[in-house]
């Protein structure tokens, strides 16, 4: 069946944190209108969400049928691997001011541009491997901007884990988290090769020991969009 589609237009916001123009993919959905109120997803790798996770067209499909509520997704595509790796990475020279970036700039650009609720508990972030890093680190940080943070297969080193442990507005975040059983042995960008689960076991660990609303599951599967694609149906579903 087709359903209405929305449209996903571009936009370009210059970030003083970066110093540089960051293009905006925004998904209004197809009986969008300034009259209603919005939640919204902000997803890192955001190009790669509409194409290869086909995003807008799972929102078309949920919105049609009234299976989540009103929502407007803003992708933030990155320009090439090493600016990925700069603005995802827990170590990326970039990563701290890119955190900063989404929640000093976006937001209030965001609110200011579209009908939305302006709370934490209506922002979500989401992305898969590094770009679930960033989330993650984004929302811990910022829980009171973002309440709701959507983990495909994150890459996990010591610092998230540390960040996670010292964590304790838990009360304000949802975290949704899935890994594969597969991701044992994940090329990386930088050319190694990183067992992704067993960090994403400890991280889940630790998660759980707080007082965090979180759900987690280990799918039989490894480190692609074939897994992450399908899991989107459930994971849109219990955030919206």
């Amino acid at each position: 069946m087709e359903f209405p589609k929305g449209t996903i237009k571009e936009l370009t916001f210059h970030s003083k944190e970066l110093g540089e123009d960051i293009l905006l993919l925004v998904y209004l959905p197809a009986n969008f209108s300034p009259l209603y109120k919005y939640s919204l997803l902000i997803t890192q790798d955001g190009r790669d969400y509409f194409q290869l996770g086909r995003l807008g067209r799972l929102a078309d499909e949920f919105l049609y049928n009234r299976e989540i509520e009103n929502l407007i997704i803003v992708g933030i595509p990155y320009k090439d691997v090493a600016d990925r790796r700069r603005k995802y990475h827990p170590n990326g020279d970039q990563n701290e001011k890119y955190i900063r970036f989404l929640a000093h700039e976006l937001v209030p650009f965001l609110d200011t541009e579209f009908p939305t609720y302006q709370m934490g508990t209506t922002r979500a972030l989401i992305g898969d491997s590094l770009g679930a890093t960033v989330s993650l680190m984004t929302a811990i940080q910022y829980p009171h901007t973002f309440g709701k943070v959507l983990l495909q297969s994150p890459y996990v080193n010591h610092k998230v884990l540390g960040l996670i442990k010292d964590f304790t507005d838990t009360q304000l975040l949802e975290i949704y988290h899935v890994i594969g059983i597969q991701e044992t042995e994940v090329p990386t960008t930088d050319g190694q090769v990183k067992n992704f689960l067993r960090p994403n076991r400890e991280l889940s660990k630790i998660i759980s020991e707080k007082s965090i609303t979180y759900f987690y599951e280990e799918f039989n599967g490894d480190h692609t969009w074939t897994y992450w694609q399908p899991d989107l149906r459930r994971a849109l579903k219990m955030f919206f």
